[in-house]
């Protein structure tokens, strides 16, 4: 592939467009809600396999499952793609997996719990170990003047993409009879369940289908296998290079060590922010959604604004003053009472503006900071991936048991300040622009 090829770098970015679909329908604006209510007999407490728990708690928990097993994978999954060049294979592996998945949805009503839970793990899986492959690929496809401009245009176009298939569903959702769902009196659905069931399976088709044009640009590197040496052992050898080599780069295992601590708290905040708003301010489906769409039109502007700020003071700078933001907005959010809805929206614009940013940046941050040339961009993006998913496990799993524990929400949100603070107090060792570039070469040698 050649470097800095637009039509390479557009067919990548429209990865962004194929699969933001799912972090936003299903994570985010509808099937969160639609769990809840095909959920809520018996005051909200479910069985899963036996055991007993309020169905919020179950829905944190069950995001805790899904991110823990790609954490556990992705070590070697990644190293052996790196090993084999054969990145590109397991990005379309997990692509249909998470978008049959998300297609797979349309059939659970909530008559089986464990099915729901299952499809959904299994849709987390096929997203976020398709991410390791992915963003693998971004230091091949640009050079590092690039790397920023390139990340923002990805996730900007993931943005677009989610918004306008939320918008068709959502018009769905309020108008079922424009799309020929049988409606009754009051024009609402005979059968409420299904305009949200077809949602799920647009998601499917539309990460299925866009997809193909990443693929058919992407390529693989091929490598020649020793076959006196398994290929499993190979990717642990991988995996043990990397380790050591990261060893050598301190700007790097800070940065790390940072990045871990402020996604447990940013991840957290986007895959559960739904169930917050309906279970502590009591919003309703559309307003809910309705406030998505706003997040998603604010993070468009939030990822090329941070851009431009870490193009003028750095890439840490502009991290800081994202967390600083992160750590305000949970703190507000402990403050939230029921029917407080114009006060969430708010904090809704705020949480919007940094969204993007923080999650291009992150990304493009870690790719200036791997060192150049090197052919293991798999086994090192892996090593984010993991960390960031296991952050998410972390953190899902202290939200959900800080409501257990304290049958409070917004103790839940609050103890997420801590991860910010911490994430903060790490970057603030690493250098700042002026001497960035400088200290990553000396760290290379």
């Amino acid at each position: 592939m050649k470097v800095n090829d637009k039509k390479t770098i557009n067919a990548w970015c429209m990865y962004d467009w194929a699969n933001s679909v799912y972090s936003l329908t299903i994570t985010t604006a509808v099937f969160p809600t639609y769990f809840l209510a095909v959920t809520s007999q018996n005051g909200g407490i479910v069985d899963f396999f036996g055991f007993k728990m309020s169905n919020s708690v179950l829905y944190s928990y069950h995001l805790t499952i899904a991110f823990l097993l790609v954490a556990l994978m992705n070590p070697f999954l990644s190293a052996i793609a790196d090993y084999r060049g054969s990145k590109k294979r397991f990005m379309q592996f997990f692509c249909y997996l998470g978008a049959f998945s998300c297609a797979g949805l349309f059939f659970f009503d909530g008559s089986s719990v464990e099915f729901g839970v299952i499809l959904s793990i299994l849709a987390g899986i096929g997203y976020a170990g398709s991410l390791v492959f992915y963003n693998a690929y971004l230091p091949e496809i640009a050079t590092e003047d690039q790397l920023d401009k390139v990340s923002a245009r990805g996730y900007s176009l993931g943005y677009i993409g989610s918004v306008l298939l939320l918008i068709l569903n959502l018009a769905m959702i309020l108008s079922p009879s424009l799309f020929g769902i049988e409606v009754d009196a009051e024009g609402k659905a005979v059968n409420s369940l299904l305009p949200s069931q077809i949602s799920f399976l647009t998601v499917g088709i539309w990460w299925f289908g866009f997809a193909q044009i990443t693929f058919s640009k992407l390529e693989d590197k091929k490598k020649d296998i020793d076959d006196q040496e398994s290929i499993f052992a190979k990717g642990i050898k991988e995996l043990k290079k990397v380790w050591n080599e990261s060893k050598q780069l301190p700007l790097l295992r800070k940065y790390l060590i940072a990045f871990f601590f402020f996604s447990m708290g940013v991840q957290t905040v986007m895959y559960l922010a739904t169930i917050f708003g309906e279970e502590v301010v009591g919003m309703s489906t559309q307003q809910l959604i309705q406030l998505v769409l706003i997040l998603q039109i604010l993070a468009i502007l939030g990822a090329y604004a941070m851009s431009v700020i870490a193009s003028k003071k750095g890439n840490i700078f502009a991290l800081k003053i994202a967390l600083i933001l992160w750590a305000c907005t949970c703190i507000a959010a402990f403050f939230i009472e029921k029917g407080m809805i114009e006060m969430y929206y708010a904090l809704g614009v705020l949480v919007g503006l940094v969204m993007g940013g923080i999650q291009s940046m992150a990304r493009s941050t870690y790719s200036k900071l791997i060192p150049q040339g090197t052919n293991d961009t798999a086994s090192y993006f892996s090593f984010y991936e993991t960390l960031e998913k296991s952050s998410v496990a972390l953190g899902t799993f202290v939200y959900g048991l800080v409501r257990y524990l304290t049958g409070s929400m917004n103790n839940s949100a609050l103890s997420l300040v801590i991860f910010f603070i911490i994430g903060y107090l790490i970057l603030m060792k690493i250098p700042s622009k002026q001497t960035y570039n400088t200290q990553i070469e000396k760290d290379e040698k």
